[in-house]
Formats: C-alpha cells, structure tokens, sequence
C-alpha cells in the first residue's frame, strides 16, 4: 500500500460540491452505500463530513444527531455513522483507515456533546467490517435487518480517550 498523503476530515462546503458529484463507485459497493452526490440535500441533524487529502475530496460520509440514531443506540449523546464512500479512483490508498482514525478526534472538537458514534454495516460487506474494527469500533452484538439484509451495529465510545 503506498503513503497515504496528508488526510483531514472537514465539515462539507461548496467547494466540495464538483469533485463530490464526479464520485464513481463499482456496482458491488454502490449496494452497500450511496454516493455522495445522493446526499447533497440533508435534513437538518445530518451532517455531511468529506474526507480531503491534499485538499481533494477523496471520501464522504454522514454524521446524523436525528431520530434516527435511536435505532441504533440507547445513547442520547450517539451520533450516527452513514454512507461512507471513497471514490473509486482513490481507493486503495488507506484513505478510508486514515478517515476513520481521525474520526474520534475531528467528533470532539465539532460535536463535544457526542460520546459514541454508531454505524449499521451489512453482514457481507466484510472490507467495511474490517475497517471498522480496525480503527476502533466494535460490534455490540445487535443485528438490525437493512435493505439487503442482516446488518451489524458497531459503536465507538469517544468516552475517556
């Protein structure tokens, strides 16, 4: 794997918009998650987060503080992780890892109210599953049934680090 370069996680702006919608995923991703140009319109509570290395957009995902966390956790400080997306062109480089590390830190400093952070992830998807875990988060045990099928719940405690 070469050298990721210098990756930082930064709260959505226009800027982004061009290279977002220029996102290409292979089929067998695009199943398990949506790209970004999917995601332009959010609700209020969504909160669209890219993943820049070099000051290009190289990934995106959703940060939700809604209703919606409640199905995933017990926790009224959780915030939801949705919709992770690297762009086909860029994977490969450890730029999803390297997002995903600086998650907990880029969560404490947006979001100082938030103590965990959870996500659903399909019981195929064993790449994201991998991801995942190795960047801290773990499976609690709970299963919820998604579009395609049986999901895992994960969840990263921001407590106490």
């Amino acid at each position: 794997m070469e050298k990721v370069d210098y990756v930082a996680l930064k709260m959505f702006s226009d800027e982004h918009l061009e290279v977002l919608h220029s996102f290409k995923l292979p089929e067998e991703q695009e199943q398990f998650t949506a790209l970004p140009s999917n995601m332009l319109e959010v609700a209020e509570g969504q909160h669209r987060i890219v993943i820049v290395s070099d000051h290009e957009p190289v990934g995106f995902f959703l940060l939700h503080s809604t209703e919606r966390v409640k199905e995933y956790s017990n926790n009224p400080k959780a915030m939801l992780l949705t919709a992770l997306s690297i762009n086909h062109a860029k994977q490969g480089k450890g730029y999803a890892k390297q997002g995903m590390l600086l998650l907990r830190d880029f969560v404490k400093a947006e979001f100082p109210n938030c103590d965990e952070i959870v996500l659903a992830v399909n019981h195929k998807n064993i790449p994201a599953q991998r991801l995942y875990s190795r960047v801290g988060f773990v499976d609690i045990g709970k299963r919820k049934m998604g579009p395609i099928g049986e999901q895992f719940i994960m969840k990263l405690s921001l407590k106490g680090s």
